[in-house]
């Protein structure tokens, strides 16, 4: 389903389409020129004298196996570093002659050097197990709380736990590798992005039992969202001062990917969530320009104006959300989109150009737009169908 796409927008784009199937099926594009006109656009969406629309519709490594024709396979890619690389060199020449450039790192794996050890991460803080599922091939979170009983519990061991959190998160060699570590150069990681509230509390709870507990129980459900909160500032705190920063000089920046945020009503959402938000950024996003960046590829318009209170600077979210949606209550935020991830993974050659045009059309000459998929870009996703967004915009999406 293309949405919101017009016959104009059709017949255009089926003309681009046609150019590139007349020619091997490459759309029309100056490729030096574009790629020099976009490494000037994308420093700065919102400039008032960048040539054109910046793109960050890139094919990645998930697009390898359509691409070359082979089974997906992630397991082995990310196990066999021969084969990876061979794959990856033999992709990058398909890359180089349809879009111009090689879009995946060809260099053998390195030599394992001296590495911090693991940090618990948030996760860990509240007892959810991580584990991979060969049948998605992705990490999952597991549930830690099955009903209220169980949670306020487990909110008890977690508060015990964030008494003494740097006991907690860092493993027990960590104290006698730090100065060989920082001695050798190697900065300790810090914490500056997360799943965001509602997907750790509906993968800590299941959706439904945080939807009956924010309707049934709000107190308890207003004790979850604070100790949620403490813990990520204390992470935060704790990663900070393991590499040597004070709040004073901390850097500044944080973005959560959350998609589960759509289960909530706008007023759950301003109840459990925003808060948590909110206080994250009030201590690492203080100033109008530090970052703050929400990904949620799902139906959350709803939210869009709870969370335009945070004044974002960066949004990606689900395709069915609109640009000028978006623009009307994040007028500062460069919008990351808004092209459907299945337009693109389903190689939908007139739909790919069709929504740019959409997009344009919508906000263009308001700028800050970066054309990106809302959301991920997964396999199918060819790279004639990214050589056609890149002559959508040298052809439609120039400024000057």
């Amino acid at each position: 389903m293309r949405i919101n796409v017009t016959q104009k927008h059709l017949d255009a784009a089926a003309d681009l389409v046609r150019q590139a199937h007349a020619n091997d099926g490459l759309a029309p594009v100056d490729l030096e020129r574009f790629w020099a006109d976009n490494a000037v656009a994308d420093k700065d969406p919102f400039g008032r004298s960048i040539p054109q629309v910046p793109m960050a519709t890139y094919c990645n490594w998930e697009c390898v196996f359509e691409e070359m024709g082979i089974p997906q396979d992630w397991k082995r890619w990310n196990d066999d570093p021969q084969w990876r690389l061979e794959l990856s060199k033999a992709y990058n020449i398909k890359a180089q002659a349809i879009v111009g450039c090689k879009l995946l790192g060809e260099n053998p794996p390195a030599p394992a050097g001296p590495a911090w050890p693991a940090v618990k991460e948030l996760h860990d803080i509240f007892e959810m197990e991580n584990r991979w599922d060969d049948v998605s091939q992705s990490w999952w979170w597991h549930q830690a709380a099955s009903n209220q009983t169980e949670l306020a519990a487990l909110l008890d061991r977690v508060e015990k736990r964030l008494e003494n959190l740097r006991a907690f998160l860092l493993p027990p060699e960590w104290d006698s590798c730090r100065q060989k570590l920082l001695a050798a150069g190697v900065k300790p990681p810090l914490y500056r992005g997360q799943r965001g509230p509602v997907t750790l509390a509906c993968s800590m709870l299941g959706v439904e039992n945080l939807i009956f507990l924010i309707l049934d129980n709000p107190a308890l459900a207003a004790r979850l969202r604070d100790v949620m909160l403490r813990a990520m500032l204390e992470k935060a705190r704790v990663q900070d001062e393991e590499a040597g920063f004070t709040p004073a000089d901390a850097p500044h920046g944080f973005g959560f990917a959350d998609d589960n945020c759509m289960m909530l009503t706008a007023d759950m959402y301003e109840f459990f969530a925003l808060p948590i938000v909110q206080g994250i950024w009030a201590r690492y996003s203080p100033e109008p320009t530090d970052g703050r960046y929400q990904h949620s590829d799902s139906a959350m318009g709803h939210i869009v104006p709870v969370l335009a209170r945070c004044n974002m600077t960066a949004v990606n979210f689900g395709p069915t959300v609109m640009v000028d949606y978006i623009r009307r209550h994040m007028p500062t935020a460069v919008i990351h989109g808004q092209l459907a991830p299945f337009t693109f993974s389903r190689n939908d050659e007139v739909g790919i150009v069709a929504e740019f045009l959409r997009d344009y059309e919508l906000i263009g000459e308001t700028r800050g737009l970066l054309f990106a998929t809302a959301g991920s870009i997964n396999n199918g996703s060819r790279l004639t169908g990214m050589r056609l967004i890149m002559a959508a915009i040298q052809r439609h999406g120039r400024y000057v």
